[in-house]
């Protein structure tokens, strides 16, 4: 499941009454949306009503909702994220970046900060938690097997172009520059 079928399911309820915690916590590493208040504006409160981001007919498999389209143009109007006012033609590979490399970020911001021990931790965890898969070997491997050097320099891209929820954090900039793996102890975690 996707996260706007996610969405659809657990209502849209939930996203709202999040909002504003998530924002306090996160501050600039939070991306706000309203794209949330658009749907529910439009009528939409997902499978609870039949209509979101999916179409929900009982007993049939959702459908992608092509009317939903009209909620994304009016939320591109509003959102300004788009360069030069146009909108961008992404990749499939720019799609799965642009969604896990601030999570890689935000697993940097983890590890820098002690929260977890190793980071396989985090990989663990990402595989039973949020269905990471696993043939991937977990977040943080897999951001391994793409480079600290690679996921820093479009993040710092995308932050000089969208904003500052794309900017590296500085455990991510320090392994970038100096080729250890994200994965690596840091010297705190060696022991004697």
């Amino acid at each position: 499941m996707g996260p706007f079928q996610l969405q659809d399911v657990a209502g849209y309820g939930v996203a709202l009454a999040v909002k504003g915690i998530y924002a306090d916590a996160f501050g600039d590493r939070n991306l706000d949306s309203n794209l949330v208040e658009l749907m529910v504006k439009d009528g939409r409160q997902g499978k609870m009503n039949g209509k979101g981001y999916y179409i929900y007919e009982k007993g049939g498999k959702p459908k992608p909702d092509p009317s939903v389209q009209n909620v994304i143009e009016e939320y591109r109007k509003h959102a300004k994220a788009m360069p030069g006012g146009k909108p961008v033609t992404l990749t499939d590979q720019d799609i799965v970046e642009m969604i896990f490399f601030p999570v890689a970020n935000e697993a940097c911001r983890v590890m820098d900060e002690s929260v977890v021990i190793r980071a396989s931790d985090l990989d663990i965890a990402s595989v039973l938690g949020m269905g990471f898969p696993k043939f991937r070997g977990g977040l943080v491997f897999w951001a391994d097997t793409v480079g600290a050097p690679y996921i820093y320099s479009k993040l710092s891209k995308w932050a000089e172009v969208y904003g500052p929820y794309f900017k590296p954090s500085p455990y991510l900039e320090q392994r970038a520059k100096s080729g250890v793996p994200l994965s690596a102890p840091s010297t705190s975690q060696q022991g004697p």
